[in-house]
């Protein structure tokens, strides 16, 4: 068995993309070999980035898949709608790359590391008995605090619209 295979996938946003191609360059540094997925519409973006590097970008195999339907450009907002659509055709086209690169005769995917916005992401790893992996772009503080809301409701600190009784 060769180096660890990781399957990246990042939510198809810039603040999410950067900071996980950045952790697959340093992952790479330490002979991780990396399939970074991309959707097509930020493919090119990511790819005129990587040519720029130099010694890393061409160890970073790069794919993309079809995002879904078109939506306009979404500034700095995380809309549910956004969501939904990555979320209906990304699942089954990465199962599909996944099988795709499992069946050559090169090394396997060994761990599938992805945004946890994408939970069909870990849910795959676990079906196909690879090992996953969550990486929060954001601060430490922001997921504490995302982690704590269900119980600020259930306390009764604040209701399910986010206001206080």
């Amino acid at each position: 068995m060769g180096n660890p295979c990781v399957l990246v996938i990042p939510f198809p946003a810039q603040g999410h993309v950067i900071p996980l191609m950045e952790l697959s360059q340093w992952l790479v540094k330490h002979g991780i070999r990396i399939t970074f997925v991309n959707t097509d519409d930020k493919h090119k973006h990511v790819t005129d980035a990587l040519a720029m590097k130099d010694g890393v970008g061409n160890q970073i195999h790069l794919v993309s898949v079809p995002q879904g339907p078109e939506f306009p450009e979404i500034s700095g907002q995380l809309t549910e709608k956004l969501v939904e659509v990555v979320s209906c055709l990304r699942p089954r086209k990465v199962g599909e790359l996944i099988e795709k690169i499992n069946a050559s005769d090169g090394d396997k995917i060994t761990c599938i590391l992805s945004d946890p916005i994408l939970k069909w992401a870990m849910e795959i790893a676990v079906e196909k008995r690879i090992k996953p992996a969550a990486f929060y772009c954001a601060s430490a503080t922001q997921m504490l605090l995302r982690s704590g809301i269900q119980k600020l409701i259930d306390d009764g600190i604040v209701d399910e619209d986010d206001t206080a009784p």
